[in-house]
């Protein structure tokens, strides 16, 4: 038997639960979750080649400033 309730967790992180006289006594499984939140849809891959257009330029730089800090692992110069 599964028993679903939605409760408020207080501050203090307390809670009583009053258990219907169904459930038998003994050991039980508490199960927490949480709520669900909203979820955002998925961008189409139309919409993601747009915003990349769109800040192409900031984006380019961001890149370029993020290669400027790389360095050689090897010499390409043949010895």
């Amino acid at each position: 038997m599964t028993i679903t309730q939605t409760v408020e967790i207080p501050a203090n992180r307390r809670i009583t639960v009053e258990v219907p006289r169904e459930i038998r006594t003994g050991t039980v499984i508490l199960t927490f979750t949480p709520p669900q939140t909203l979820k955002r849809r998925k961008v189409t891959e139309a919409e993601e080649i747009e915003y990349i257009n769109r800040h192409a330029d900031r984006l380019n730089a961001e890149a370029m400033d993020a290669l400027s800090y790389q360095v050689p692992l090897w010499d390409d110069k043949e010895t």
